[in-house]
C-alpha cells in the first residue's frame, strides 16, 4: 500500500512539485525580488532584460 501512495505523490501534478522547490533568489545576482520564474528561468527582471536577447526572446513593443 505504501507503493501506491508513492505513485500518487508523483502523479499530483507539475505545479505542486515545482512550487515547493521554487528558488527564492536570482541565479545570476542573488536578488530576491522581481523573479521571473516562467519557463524555469529564475532570474530577476533586471538580469532577465540583460540576457533575454541571447536566450532567444524578442521584444515586441
Amino acid at each position: 500500500m505504501s507503493d501506491n501512495s508513492d505513485v500518487e505523490e508523483e502523479v499530483t501534478g507539475e505545479h505542486a512539485s515545482t512550487r515547493s522547490k521554487q528558488l527564492e533568489q536570482c541565479q545570476r545576482c542573488g536578488r530576491k525580488q522581481g523573479l521571473v520564474g516562467k519557463y524555469d528561468i529564475y532570474l530577476c527582471r533586471q538580469c532577465f532584460r540583460e540576457v533575454s536577447r541571447s536566450m532567444g526572446f524578442k521584444k515586441y513593443s
